[in-house]
């Protein structure tokens, strides 16, 4: 896709303020994704601060990674202050389908809480689906078969649709729609899935890129594009998953404005 977007040079110039109530296994790695980017992450999530935090953020997070009935009262709280002071918000449904109880969360929450982008894989995006439509007690994920990389697009189109959110799926071909656009992002590599959390730091930096950009579907395309850029040129370099892992970090850091430009593999769907 060609753009002219100023995407990472915003984040640089404003650094915003990220909230982040997250996956306790990737909080580290997702506070110091953000810092590489130029944002500042606040990792609280404690149901009696969290919406004084958010008060002060310029974007919210929600991850529901390691959930526990005291975090999911502090994102329910979170999600309606940042929609009273009128901050984006991400949904990341890690597992969605896994448990009821990943499902009557993602559920409570998509009722309560006006998401701006909504961001998972493949499975946990269906589950959410599933879930918005028939309950909490879903139906089976196989309803769709996204096997096809069209159907996966038309099944982000129309989720992006109800919920009136940015939808991004992610895996080894990413899309991302906003209901009216919708975009296929070919940047990454298998080796990525081999990362615990490379899917909690995307949502993250999305959080940082909507904060000081329009929470669109081009913006969230650039910045899963740029994940997966980082990605690519860290594994270039031919090195071990540990030092792998700090690649990404570093390659977010020194990415800017015009490496996405010349490095993002987007293409229009529709």
């Amino acid at each position: 896709m060609s753009y002219n977007g100023d995407f990472i040079g915003k984040i640089r110039e404003k650094n915003p303020i990220v909230h982040n109530i997250t996956n306790y296994v990737t909080a580290n790695d997702c506070a110091n994704i953000l810092l590489g980017i130029g944002a500042s992450p606040i990792m609280a999530d404690e149901e009696n601060e969290v919406e004084k935090i958010v008060s002060i953020a310029d974007a919210l997070v929600i991850n529901i990674g390691t959930l526990n009935q005291r975090t999911v009262e502090s994102m329910v709280k979170a999600g309606t202050m940042a929609n009273k002071v009128g901050i984006p918000v991400v949904l990341d449904p890690v597992g969605c389908g896994a448990s009821d109880l990943r499902k009557r969360t993602t559920l409570n929450l998509l009722e309560k809480v006006d998401f701006s982008v909504v961001r998972g894989n493949i499975s946990e995006i269906k589950s959410a689906f599933n879930v918005k439509n028939h309950g909490s007690k879903g139906v089976d994920a196989n309803e769709f078969d996204c096997s096809e990389i069209e159907e996966i697009c038309l099944m982000a189109d129309d989720f992006a649709n109800q919920i009136e959110a940015v939808v991004a799926i992610t895996g080894s071909i990413d899309v991302v729609s906003d209901g009216k656009e919708t975009f296929i992002i070919k940047n990454g590599t298998k080796k990525m899935s081999r990362i615990t959390g490379t899917g909690c730091m995307l949502s993250s930096l999305t959080g940082a890129f909507i904060a000081v950009n329009k929470a669109s579907a081009e913006t969230v395309s650039a910045v899963v594009a740029a994940m997966g850029l980082a990605g690519e040129l860290g594994y270039s370099q031919g090195m071990g998953m540990g030092s792998y892992r700090v690649s990404l970090m570093d390659n977010i850091s020194l990415m800017d404005d015009a490496v996405l430009r010349e490095g993002n593999k987007i293409e229009r769907f529709k």
